[in-house]
């Protein structure tokens, strides 16, 4: 075998198409179906998963105590929504017009003593509360999208997981499986799309390498080389198969036209695009989409708002991370780049444009839409200058919508300072079952490659979320 792999890989090499399939493990771009226009839209049900790596305060958000000090609610007011009794951050005056489409969760929360980025993210990516990651390195647990990608395969173009944005830097802001597939294997990977330099808001825009334009001639004359290098009893090895097939895989959607369609923005309107905002976060989710209609199952979004004029502090990762002046990130109340002021305007405009986009064009009810942060953050206001709030695992807010969450809903209650859920509390346990419940994907009966049987969460869904 180890002659076999020297082989395989000195192959690799000679036929230009390494890349390809270990480059892009996970990316899909099949169209299911058309519609009466001949529009590409999903069959099955997909998600939009935007997670707004930092974590943005609750209180200043989608769960706000007016009532509570000054010291605890921070400076914003709440605006009364389209469902009466709903009421969110001033600033979110065009969500504001479609909270009758989705459902507000106001007690999140992680069970035990955590307070980094990367265990509640990974518990948060992963459905489990239990295990944590070690100095935030890299485990077998798969992530959400890996096992969607497993479990609920498109039914043309191989099995979807995308990542718009890639965490980058150390791994402070990163959960530490977001680039591998666990126990699942590399096939279950997402393919990272996008950079803080390269993104769907910059005129010159650059898909993945995958979707170059390429010679058909040449890369039939590769493929029938790299085959004439290996045999069909090699495949007879499972990991081997396992690598063959994904190469197969990424042949197809190489030369299908779909997945790089779903790259060229400039198809869309004007006016969409500037719906969603030009901005990394608008683009990103129109992007998103774009995808989602191309036949991907599972696209992540970094809720990266991008970068204000006059601050050009921070990494393309952890835009809600609003410390404040103590981690030198500048007011979180105000408009630079780790401010309220500049990140929540951007995030109501992406988020009610997306959530309007996908009912309009008749794919909200097989697009579920997640947004939530890995944790809140304090209660209280850190008392320096300028102000910002830490990390608060205990309580944290997120948004469903579509794939038959209820619209116009708010789930769960916290107490009058916003510092722990008194009603209703939900784990990541329940969230991953939840969203797994939405997308008609088994909890309790999958196998792993190896054949044995490994429940993909010990949460159960919340029925109440379904309408």
């Amino acid at each position: 075998m180890d002659e076999f792999q020297m082989n395989r890989r000195q192959a690799l090499i000679a036929s230009g198409l390494g890349t390809l399939s270990l480059g892009m493990p996970g990316v899909v771009m099949g169209s299911d179906k058309l519609d009466a226009a001949g529009n590409a839209v999903a069959a099955e049900k997909s998600c939009i998963f935007i997670l707004l790596c930092g974590g943005p305060s609750h209180i200043d958000t989608w769960d706000m105590k007016p009532e509570a000090p000054l010291d605890y609610r921070g400076p914003y007011m709440p605006i009364e929504t389209k469902v009466p009794g709903m009421r969110i951050n001033e600033m979110h005056t065009e969500l504001a017009k479609v909270t009758d489409q989705f459902t507000l969760i106001n007690s999140m929360s992680h069970p035990g003593a955590i307070s980094n980025h990367f265990d509640a993210m990974h518990n948060l990516l992963s459905g489990q509360s239990e295990k944590r990651v070690q100095q935030g390195a890299a485990n077998e647990q798969p992530y959400l999208g890996s096992f969607v990608a497993k479990f609920k395969p498109s039914k043309r173009n191989f099995v979807s997981n995308a990542w718009l944005i890639k965490c980058v830097g150390p791994p402070v802001f990163c959960a530490p499986n977001i680039g591998i597939g666990g126990y699942l294997g590399s096939a279950y990977a997402p393919v990272f799309v996008g950079s803080a330099n390269n993104h769907p808001a910059m005129k010159d825009f650059k898909p993945p390498e995958i979707y170059n334009p390429y010679d058909e001639q040449r890369f039939e004359e590769r493929k029938t080389l790299l085959r004439g290098l290996e045999s069909k009893r090699l495949d007879k090895d499972q990991k081997v198969k396992d690598w063959s097939d994904l190469r197969e895989k990424t042949y197809d959607a190489l030369t299908r036209a779909e997945g790089r369609r779903a790259f060229n923005m400039h198809e869309e309107p004007d006016k969409v695009r500037e719906q969603y905002g030009m901005h990394p976060l608008g683009q990103n989710l129109l992007l998103a989409r774009r995808m989602v209609e191309s036949g991907v199952r599972f696209v992540t979004v970094n809720g990266w708002a991008g970068q204000a004029d006059h601050d050009k502090q921070g990494p393309p990762s952890s835009s809600w991370d609003m410390h404040g002046g103590n981690m030198g990130m500048g007011n979180a109340f105000g408009n630079g780049s780790y401010g309220m002021g500049f990140c929540l305007p951007r995030l109501d405009q992406a988020l009610a444009a997306l959530l309007t986009d996908l009912k309009e064009r008749g794919m909200l009810d097989n697009t579920l839409v997640v947004v939530t942060g890995e944790f809140g953050r304090t209660p209280y206001v850190l008392k320096q200058d300028p102000p910002g709030r830490q990390h608060w695992p205990k309580c944290f807010s997120s948004i469903l919508a579509g794939a038959g969450i209820k619209g116009g809903n708010v789930y769960g209650k916290t107490n009058k300072y916003g510092e722990y859920p008194t009603h209703k509390p939900v784990r990541p346990e329940e969230l991953a079952a939840t969203i797994y419940h939405a997308l008609d994907i088994p909890i309790n009966n999958p196998q792993d490659p190896t054949g044995l049987l490994r429940t993909l969460t010990t949460g159960k869904p919340i029925m109440e979320l379904f309408g």
